[in-house]
C-alpha cells in the first residue's frame, strides 16, 4: 500500500478532503503521530511514529506494523466503516484534518449514516493523551445497534514484536462486546471477534489489543461520546495512577518483554484505555476481576435506588 502524507506541526485541510494529512503532536511526555481519519502511525521525514514515551524514546505502535485503526458500525442495517494504514480504509471520507503542536481533529464519515469526531488533546496526567469520540447519527433514521472497535498491535520497544500485554476493566463494563490481543484486525466492528476477558502479562509475544464495543440506542441527529486514551509511565503503579486520574474504566498495558513486572528502570509501560464504556474507574492499585464485578453491580443497584426514588 502507497500512503501520501502532509507532514508538519500544523496542517489543516477543508472539505472536502482531496489528499492525505497528518500531524505529530506532544504534550511534551507523550508523542503521537496523528493521521488524517483519526488513526494512529504516520511517516515524518525518516521515520514512522505512533505512540512514543518521550522520556525514554521508545515507540510502541509504529515498529513493523502500522496496525492501529478504528471502526464504526450500525449493527441493524450492516452498515459500517473502518480506518487502518495496515488493512486499509473501507466506506470512511475525511471531512476536515486541524491540528497544531499538542491537539489534532479528525472528522469523518462512514458512508452517509455516521459522523465520526476523533479529537487528540492532552489530559489531567502528563502521562495520557484523551482522544475524545464524537458519533454523530446522520442517517435520517433512529439507530437501534451502534457499535465502535479500536484495534492496535503492540510493537513495544526495545523488544519490538515482543511484549507482554494486559487488559483490564472489561468484566464491569457494560458496553464491552470482546476484547483480545489481535493487533491485525480491520476494525470492522460486525467482524466476529474472540473475546479474551481480562487477564495479565500474556506473552512474551507479537500481540495487541482490540476492543468492540456496543452502544446501543443512538437516535436520529443525536450524539454519543466517549474517551480514548494513549500514553505511557515510568511504572506500571504509575500507569494506574494516571488511568484512575482522568476516570478511565478499560485498558491495556504494553510492556516489553525485559519489563514484565513493569518495574525495570528506564522502560515504558504504555497505555491503551477508554471511558465512558459502561465500567468502574481503574483503581490506582491492581484489583481482582471479580472484585470489579462486584463494585459494577453495586454501582447499578445503586443507580436502580437512586431512579426509584426519583419516581
Amino acid at each position: 500500500m502507497k500512503y501520501a502524507f502532509i507532514i508538519g506541526m500544523t496542517a489543516i485541510v477543508a472539505a472536502p478532503m482531496t489528499a492525505s494529512a497528518a500531524s505529530l503532536i506532544d504534550n511534551g511526555t507523550i508523542q503521537l503521530g496523528v493521521d488524517d481519519l483519526g488513526q494512529l502511525n504516520i511517516f515524518d521525514s525518516t521515520r514512522y511514529y505512533g505512540l512514543t514515551d518521550l522520556r525514554t524514546g521508545f515507540e510502541a505502535t509504529s515498529p513493523g506494523c502500522l496496525c492501529e485503526g478504528w471502526g464504526a458500525a450500525i449493527g441493524e442495517t450492516g452498515v459500517f466503516g473502518y480506518a487502518n494504514n495496515d488493512s486499509g480504509v473501507a466506506n470512511v471520507t475525511g471531512v476536515s484534518f486541524v491540528s497544531d503542536a499538542s491537539t489534532a481533529t479528525s472528522v469523518t464519515d462512514v458512508g452517509t449514516e455516521l459522523r465520526v469526531t476523533h479529537a487528540f488533546a492532552p489530559s489531567e496526567s502528563d502521562d495520557l493523551y484523551r482522544v475524545t469520540v464524537s458519533i454523530t447519527n446522520t442517517s435520517g433514521a433512529d439507530i437501534s445497534d451502534l457499535r465502535y472497535t479500536r484495534v492496535m498491535d503492540w510493537d513495544v520497544e526495545p523488544t519490538p514484536f515482543s511484549e507482554y500485554v494486559t487488559i483490564g476493566g472489561t468484566a464491569a463494563a457494560t458496553a464491552v462486546l470482546s476484547s483480545n490481543t489481535n493487533g491485525f484486525g480491520s476494525g470492522n466492528p460486525l467482524t466476529p471477534d474472540a473475546d479474551m476477558g481480562d487477564f495479565v502479562d500474556l506473552g512474551a509475544t507479537d500481540h495487541g489489543a482490540q476492543f468492540n464495543f456496543g452502544f446501543g440506542e443512538l437516535l436520529m441527529d443525536e450524539t454519543f461520546t466517549f474517551e480514548i486514551f494513549y500514553g505511557a509511565s515510568l511504572s506500571e503503579a504509575a500507569a494506574l495512577t494516571a488511568l484512575n486520574a482522568v476516570g478511565a474504566e478499560v485498558y491495556s498495558f504494553g510492556q516489553s518483554n525485559d519489563n514484565i513486572l513493569g518495574t525495570t528502570p528506564d522502560r515504558s509501560t504504555f497505555i491503551f484505555g477508554f471511558s465512558g464504556v459502561g465500567g468502574v474507574v481503574v483503581p490506582p492499585i491492581p484489583v481482582p476481576a471479580s472484585a470489579l464485578l462486584l463494585i459494577g453491580a453495586i454501582g447499578m443497584l445503586g443507580g436502580l435506588r437512586q431512579r426509584r426514588k426519583a419516581a
